[in-house]
């Protein structure tokens, strides 16, 4: 940058400094069960998979956020439960000079997109622990998600009356 230049003087110096980092990592909560076992391992392995996931965040400090993914995991084989496996994978994260669209971005996506991983090595080792075929979960585009969010809830804003 140019000394010289006032423009991009002015510029960074009122720009806020943006600040991201990851303080920890950790597994909130995790749940595993097997209702049918041992009677469902004589059934034939055809099983059917449904994955319900959601995200919180919360402030827990200046600039310190905890960000919590919430992923369960059911596994029927017919109308039976083989197994059903909840994890609460969780994070600390210090966010600072972002505006309120960029911080929703961060705590319902790019936060999420980094505590995933360690989500879906949980479940694997559950799944495998409990003497279950391997389950490895499919990535996920948190970034597609938040703005499908986005736009339900501006759809949502739209359809309700206005209170004039």
């Amino acid at each position: 940058m140019s000394e010289n230049d006032p423009q991009s003087a002015a510029t960074s110096n009122n720009a806020p400094e943006q600040e991201f980092g990851l303080q920890r990592i950790y597994t909130k909560d995790i749940s595993f069960e097997t209702p049918n076992s041992p009677d469902v391992f004589t059934q034939d392995w055809k099983p059917e998979i449904s994955m319900n996931m959601q995200t919180a965040s919360k402030s827990i400090g200046a600039d310190v956020y905890e960000v919590v993914l919430h992923m369960t995991l059911t596994c029927k084989i017919g109308e039976k439960t083989a197994y059903l496996c909840e994890v609460q994978q969780a994070g600390i994260f210090g966010v600072r000079g972002f505006n309120e669209a960029e911080m929703g971005h961060m705590m319902g996506a790019y936060c999420p997109n980094v505590l995933f991983p360690f989500a879906r090595e949980v479940i694997s080792d559950l799944v495998s622990k409990g003497s279950f075929p391997q389950m490895v979960v499919s990535p996920v585009n948190f970034d597609a998600l938040y703005q499908q969010q986005l736009q339900q809830q501006a759809s949502q804003k739209e359809g309700q009356p206005s209170t004039h």
